[in-house]
């Protein structure tokens, strides 16, 4: 077997290796497709009801460079400050974002889900001084800025950049409606207010001078392979190559200047802000944003008013727009392909995908510590339904058993790559950086294969990770707040399989005689923390099992939950 078996199922137009690009950071890649295709739509938002708002490449440009210019002169950041993004998918999105990266500052990602107590921690651990926040959730504010080094605070409108009348209608409908415009009560400043101050301020310096491949351009929070929150530091250069890498994988599938891809998953998890934001951007193509996919009609006019030709999702949106009478009635006529990623693609799902759209769903790999693709089926090629792909160009991937060694063809062992788009480590946490990137290898904690044409299958994922629609839980945060509850003696937390969200939370409780109800435990989880993590079952049980040394076993857990609802069935079929 060769070193590299992968390399002959590339397909011929994707080249082995990592093209000479020429940009040493994002904001020179930014630039290439601004200059180039200035005058076509960027980005498009589209409400459920059709309602929309577009912006060119162009102004994109000039609105990001506003921004970055509020942000060096008004504010008066400098190289390597932090600043942190709370925002659905929107079209003031990628302004600020491409601004805080034109600036010489750090993009900190937030999920606008999160409680108070996940806003202060992320904040404080990242030491952002401003804060970009969508003003839909402004009523956390006054308990967590005074807890942070938060400086300034930008409010920005869902509706910023639509027309003026339908922005009017749009607005009204928050504040009378569906009443989801809390006021805003601590000092903040109006978005448009921040882009007048930035303009007004434009000098023409060069704020990128000492910005270069090695610069942290991104601080993506991940639980990593512990569950402890902890920002992935990516470089412009981890992004540029992993931008790259991922156009080069697709080859002649995606078309400079021609796409329009759907962007229903969040800009701010990793997936879609290097393919959707960077990736689609970086090729001309019009990006169609949905400010969220749920319910999945949502995305129903968006499909019905654009020529959609890319889906990125997990597999649960597939699956929702699949049970969908809508969708399948009157399928996307000019897709080309999908994306998967975020979590296992079902082969049921990808195998009705095809049936109903006629086009494939590719299925690839990667974390946040990846910047994130590692590995894809590529279109062109052999594509394996179940496999997680073969490495993208200049990637190296093998499985390797606990002592790092390589194990054989087909056998089991942890994953672990190489390539340029690692992270340069754990913001503050060397330690851990050590034990997960080892001699440039980075240690996935996933468990996997590889087969004689160099395609990888995750056989088990990481050891007590719960994923809930795409999105990385981990029970130790759980166990903790359920255990500073009265009454609560011991918990352990897993994830147990569910048909919407591939994944849903289980608390098993042991608890003294004044225990708390499930209503309890879940009316309190919900106050520290954001929804998908709250569990969906609670169990109270006489015992936990342990280790010898007394560590609660989750996989027993799993294990006796999977065989209960196996018996369960049984029961119901007989």
């Amino acid at each position: 077997m060769t070193q590299h078996p992968w390399l002959a199922h590339y397909p011929e137009d994707v080249p082995h290796v990592l093209e000479d690009h020429g940009f040493s950071n994002l904001p020179e890649l930014l630039a290439s497709a601004s200059k180039k295709y200035s005058d076509t739509k960027a980005f498009t938002q589209c409400m459920p009801n059709g309602m929309n708002g577009s912006l060119t490449y162009r102004q994109i440009d000039n609105h990001s460079d506003a921004f970055a210019s509020y942000l060096r002169e008004e504010l008066g950041l400098k190289v390597g400050d932090r600043v942190a993004v709370q925002m659905p998918n929107c079209l003031s999105y990628p302004i600020v974002a491409f601004g805080i990266l034109k600036a010489g500052c750090v993009i900190v990602n937030t999920n606008p889900l999160y409680t108070a107590p996940e806003m202060v921690h992320q904040f404080r651990d990242s030491g952002a001084k401003v804060l970009v926040v969508i003003d839909m959730f402004a009523d956390r504010l006054p308990e967590v800025i005074g807890k942070t080094n938060i400086e300034t605070v930008v409010t920005v409108k869902v509706s910023e950049f639509f027309p003026k009348i339908v922005a009017t209608v749009i607005r009204g409908v928050q504040r009378f409606w569906s009443r989801t415009l809390p006021g805003v009560t601590v000092p903040h400043t109006l978005f448009k207010d921040a882009l007048s101050a930035g303009r007004s301020k434009e000098t023409g310096k060069d704020y990128l001078s000492d910005v270069g491949s090695s610069s942290v351009a991104a601080l993506q929070y991940t639980g990593g392979t512990t569950g402890v929150s902890k920002g992935a530091m990516l470089t412009h250069g981890n992004l540029v190559h992993n931008t790259i890498q991922m156009i080069q994988m697709n080859g002649k599938h995606i078309r400079e200047g021609a796409e329009v891809i759907l962007t229903a998953l969040p800009l701010y998890h990793i997936f879609a802000f290097t393919v959707n934001l960077l990736g689609f951007y970086h090729v001309g193509a019009r990006n169609i944003l949905v400010p969220s996919p749920r319910p999945p009609s949502n995305l129903k006019r968006a499909f019905e008013n654009y020529k959609v030709t890319w889906l990125s999702g997990v597999n649960t949106l597939f699956n929702a727009l699949l049970n969908e009478r809508w969708f399948t009635d009157s399928p996307p006529k000019y897709l080309v392909a999908s994306a998967a990623g975020g979590m296992a693609l079902h082969e049921s799902v990808a195998s009705n995908w095809q049936q109903v759209t006629g086009t494939p769903i590719v299925e690839g790999y990667g974390l946040t510590e990846s910047s994130p693709v590692l590995s894809f089926n590529p279109l062109g090629g052999k594509v394996k339904i179940g496999s997680i792909g073969i490495p993208v160009p200049s990637t190296q991937m093998r499985c390797v058993d606990e002592d790092g060694n390589p194990v054989a063809q087909g056998e089991a062992g942890e994953i672990v790559a190489m390539g340029p788009q690692i992270m340069k480590g754990y913001w503050q946490r060397d330690e851990e950086t050590q034990q997960t990137v080892i001699d440039g290898w980075l240690h996935t904690g996933d468990i996997g294969q590889m087969d004689e044409d160099g395609y990888f299958t995750i056989v088990d994922r990481k050891k007590d990770m719960i994923l809930v629609s795409g999105f990385n839980v981990y029970p130790n945060q759980i166990e903790e707040t359920i255990a500073a509850m009265d009454g609560v003696v011991e918990v352990g937390v897993i994830g147990i399989p569910d048909e919407k969200s591939g994944e849903k939370v289980a608390a098993f409780v042991v608890s003294s005689l004044s225990e708390p109800s499930r209503d309890q435990i879940i009316s309190h989880c919900r106050e520290s923390m954001a929804a998908y993590k709250v569990p969906s079952v609670v169990n109270f049980v006489d015992e936990l099992p342990k280790s010898p040394i007394g560590k609660i076993l989750r996989r027993e857990l799993r294990d006796g939950a999977l065989a209960s609802a196996s018996s369960s069935n049984d029961s119901k079929g007989a």
